[in-house]
């Protein structure tokens, strides 16, 4: 008997070092890999639908007989095949044919087919079915025993070929040929009514005639969510054991501010909310232990996240360490370097700042001071990491906006502040809040905190959603703003994926407004300018010196004009929902009304129309968050998309989110009771990616 896990894929009949690259490509490298790549999909070629009850949309097996093929020349040369079955007429539309295919489908063969049925311009039509047809040698087989599986696939990989693997691999578990271990603890299994591994894996590859397809396609089936629970808890248990991993190691324990945090308190110009010393209290305590602090700050928009970096930093600076704090985005990392600048300075605490678009002589001078412990906080973007970079003594890192950092920059920067054995305390934040479970399941090697509560006087701002052909209403709404003295953001979406043309809406969109606006003081800020002139046009506005300003997204976070109470935001379909939640984050920070206009072009889809209505509805973050999960997954919305993190093979976040209380309930006990169960499920689900988790 073979082990699953150990068999070498070329055990198996078809696979020679050409396939075997292409199934690497897919994470594929031994049978077991085979049996745990599942399909996405499935098609029913169980029955033959007769041709009168075929419906538009339908993907379906049908028999008949060729009545009449022919080449028809249009703007493309196609062959046209139309098929009866004695209930009715469909067409077959080829467009890839040859010779051979039109000596082929000739009148009177009997011919079956499968593929999506379409309105054609006269009758129902296929374009490109998958067909086999009768000779004199060879009759038609019949149709499928069992829902046929698509799988995810690679370039130059074949339905077919996965599907002969996946064959050969589910005969020789049948035969006992080949050893699959179940790695669910038989009380997890038996509390849980889950089903045993082998009728799994085999239901799951080949469902039987009377599967519901529709729980098999959206992934709910109860053998599908078997495989969800084991996913899922190898990976929370990957994440909690190097939670686990991080508490063995040390950290130096900073002492609580007793001079420079009662000094901030003095000088702040309001009052903390109860959610932000709830928070302060909570990051304080993690600081004065001696293991590194992994603590995620959850905040909406506007809730006063930076404050909790703000007095976590004063603990660090006081307790004689560096503070590195770390932002995505130049004008991100500019906002707070400058908040911090006035906060700090009147503390006498040191400030550097460190991006890749230094000029030499400041580079060298920032380096130098941040080697010699003259910088007592460093901020900047992901150029913190580099190697160049030498830390004096950094004692916490601040992360923001965490989930648009790759997990190998986060892992950089923490391995980075290592020294004599001792890692740096860690701070993140996102202003992205997901729900509670969730975080518990995706954030399982991070201590969690929300602030849950909006500064006194922020006022929900009146969204509304309106197509672009009633711009001129949009243009006089702006004018009645400025009369009032109110400041206007006008946002261009992303035209296209290049910085070039972003500047180029965006120019273009302030030259027409001028001219509809005269008497109305336009600014203009995008990606290209310098961040001089960025700095300039957005000190004229934060001044009052300007009305409105016209912007590309570079002004999704981190600007702050009380005055500010209009945001229009053009193509706002184009938009995920998180994005516009930031953007329209600008607005409402005043003490006035404020209102953020979504405009939109053309038709929208049916997704693009959900997505805006949810923005019209709430101004919860939380919600928003929950919706747009919904709408576009959870790789999306938790960016790990790009990042690596969480990259499921079955489970969805979203899907099963009913399954998260399960996962978060026995992860403990696994890891407890079964701890080389619990690692065979890690190698068996997560591989080789734990490593990044320990970021």
């Amino acid at each position: 008997m073979f082990n699953a896990s150990s068999t070498d894929l070329t055990q198996l009949k078809g696979v020679g070092p050409r396939v075997a690259e292409k199934l690497s490509r897919l994470n594929i490298h031994c049978v077991e890999d085979i049996l745990f790549h599942f399909p996405f999909r499935y098609e029913d070629r169980t029955r033959i639908i007769p041709i009168g009850k075929l419906r538009v949309g339908d993907h379906a097996v049908i028999q008949g007989t060729v009545e009449l093929s022919e080449i028809k020349f249009g703007r493309r040369r196609m062959l046209l095949t139309q098929v009866s079955d004695g209930t009715g007429m469909i067409s077959l539309r080829f467009f890839h044919f040859n010779a051979q295919q039109k000596a082929a489908l000739t009148r009177g063969v009997k011919i079956q087919c499968y593929g999506e049925v379409r309105k054609g311009a006269r009758q129902l039509e296929m374009i490109h079915p998958e067909y086999k047809y009768s000779t004199e040698h060879e009759q038609l087989a019949d149709v499928e025993e069992m829902l046929t599986p698509i799988y995810p696939t690679t370039e130059g990989l074949h339905q077919l070929t996965l599907r002969q693997l996946s064959e050969q691999a589910l005969i020789l578990l049948k035969d006992n040929k080949l050893k699959l271990n179940e790695l669910l603890p038989t009380e997890i299994l038996e509390k849980n009514k889950l089903p045993e591994l082998i009728p799994s894996i085999e239901y799951i590859h080949r469902p039987p005639p009377d599967a519901p397809v529709y729980d098999l396609q959206e992934h709910k089936h109860i053998m599908q969510e078997r495989f969800a629970i084991e996913e899922l808890l190898a990976h929370t248990s990957s994440l909690r054991l190097l939670r686990n991993k991080n508490r063995d190691q040390a950290a130096h324990a900073l002492n609580n501010s007793t001079q420079l945090e009662p000094d901030m308190l003095d000088s702040l110009p309001f009052e903390l909310t109860a959610a932000q010393q709830r928070v302060i209290k909570e990051v304080k305590h993690d600081l004065q232990q001696a293991v590194p602090m992994q603590r995620l700050v959850q905040g909406d928009v506007g809730s006063g996240k930076t404050m909790i970096a703000v007095f976590a930093a004063l603990q660090a600076v006081e307790s004689g360490y560096q503070v590195a704090i770390m932002a995505p985005t130049e004008i991100l990392a500019e906002q707070h370097y400058k908040n911090m600048l006035v906060w700090f300075e009147r503390l006498n605490i040191n400030l550097a700042w460190l991006t890749g678009k230094l000029k030499t002589r400041p580079r060298r001078e920032a380096l130098a001071a941040i080697a010699d412990h003259d910088a007592q906080v460093i901020v900047g973007t992901h150029a913190l990491f580099q190697e160049e970079v030498l830390f004096a003594k950094l004692g916490l890192v601040v992360i923001d906006e965490q989930h648009r950092f790759g997990v190998h920059q986060r892992l950089a920067l923490r391995e980075k502040g290592k020294q004599q054995g001792f890692y740096p305390h860690q701070l993140i934040m996102t202003a992205t809040p997901i729900p509670r479970t969730l975080a518990m399941t995706v954030y399982a090697d991070l201590d969690v905190s929300i602030i849950d509560e909006l500064p006194p006087g922020r006022k929900p701002v009146e969204t509304v959603v309106i197509p672009d052909s009633r711009r001129d209403e949009i243009v006089q709404r702006v004018v009645k703003a400025s009369e009032q003295g109110r400041q206007i953001y006008w946002v261009c979406s992303l035209i296209e994926e290049s910085e070039v043309l972003q500047c180029q809406a965006a120019e273009d969109t302030a030259n027409l407004l001028a001219e509809a606006l005269p008497d109305v003081r336009i600014g203009l800020v995008h990606g290209r300018l310098k961040p001089e002139q960025k700095d300039q046009v957005m000190s004229h506005f934060k001044q009052h010196e300007l009305d409105l300003i016209v912007a590309t997204t570079v002004i999704e976070v981190g600007v702050d004009v009380p005055n500010a109470s209009l945001m229009i935001i053009e193509n706002a379909e184009r938009f995920g929902l998180a994005q516009l939640h930031q953007l329209r984050g600008r607005v409402g920070r005043g003490s006035q009304e404020s209102a953020c206009v979504l405009m939109y072009h053309g038709n929208l889809s049916q997704n693009a129309r959900s997505r805006l209505a949810v923005m019209r509805e709430t101004n919860d973050g939380f919600v928003i968050s929950q919706k747009d999960l919904e709408l576009r997954g959870a790789g999306e919305v938790l960016g790990t998309k790009q990042t690596g993190e969480m990259q499921m093979i079955i489970a969805d976040i979203f899907k099963h989110q009913h399954l998260l209380p399960i996962v978060n309930r026995w992860t403990d006990t696994l890891i407890a009771e079964h701890p080389q169960q619990t690692q065979l499920l890690i190698q068996r689900w997560v591989g080789d990616k734990q490593q990044f988790a320990s970021v």
